[in-house]
């Protein structure tokens, strides 16, 4: 599996590297600024990248800004944020397109490696990596104005924010420690109250959950 992998501090950077080789990744390219990135994900078509939010030169969202259009010119293409906060408006853009894998981590609370090397599986399979933090932001942005958002129950809202982070419903249920028949009529009314089509996928029915929220209404 081919990754670029994008993060302007060099001991992080080659700390990244090392890591995702030695679980058999190959590092197309480690680069440090927003023009390398975006020449790497141009040219080598990695099947997956992961991004630091604050790049060179401009030290704001460049990164994420690079994954963005990235996207756009390579329909797609599946990517992981790394970032010390949630950036709003560019994290739901890049969740809302519905397309190709995604994920979302906060740098601080990545708490082992075989984590993080999941969540860079996940996204380069097409899933998502969601870190709770992101999505109760990205949720609650919404929660005050947003109606249908607003008939759900605390619990259905709890399963919601498990449901964007990719997990299961058997994982939900684990969690929530009740029965998975449970979690699936919880997950059925969530799907009637925000108007979307219910779907097997886990992948789909998050990306359409979170197109949702990010909708103009």
């Amino acid at each position: 599996m081919r990754v670029v992998l994008a993060e302007d501090l060099f001991l992080l950077r080659d700390g990244l590297v090392r890591l995702l080789e030695a679980y058999d990744f190959e590092i197309a390219a480690a680069v440090e600024s927003g023009p390398e990135l975006a020449r790497a994900l141009a040219e080598l078509e990695p099947d997956v990248a992961v991004v630091d939010v604050r790049l060179p030169p401009t030290h704001t969202d460049e990164g994420l800004q690079c994954a963005l259009q990235a996207r756009r010119d390579r329909h797609g293409l599946p990517v992981l944020v790394l970032s010390q906060h949630v950036e709003q408006l560019y994290a739901r853009e890049l969740l809302a397109d519905g397309s190709g894998g995604v994920g979302y981590l906060l740098k601080d609370r990545v708490f082992d490696a075989e984590q993080f090397v999941d969540a860079v599986r996940r996204v380069a399979a097409g899933g998502t990596a969601m870190d709770p933090q992101v999505i109760q932001q990205l949720l609650s942005r919404r929660a005050a104005d947003d109606r249908p958002l607003g008939r759900l129950t605390p619990r259905e809202r709890e399963v919601l924010e498990l449901m964007a982070q990719g997990r299961s419903n058997a994982a939900i249920a684990g969690q929530l420690v009740v029965t998975e028949r449970a979690i699936a009529k919880h997950t059925s009314n969530i799907f009637t109250k925000l108007d979307l089509e219910v779907s097997d996928d886990d992948n789909r029915r998050v990306l359409a959950v979170l197109a949702y929220l990010d909708r103009d209404q």
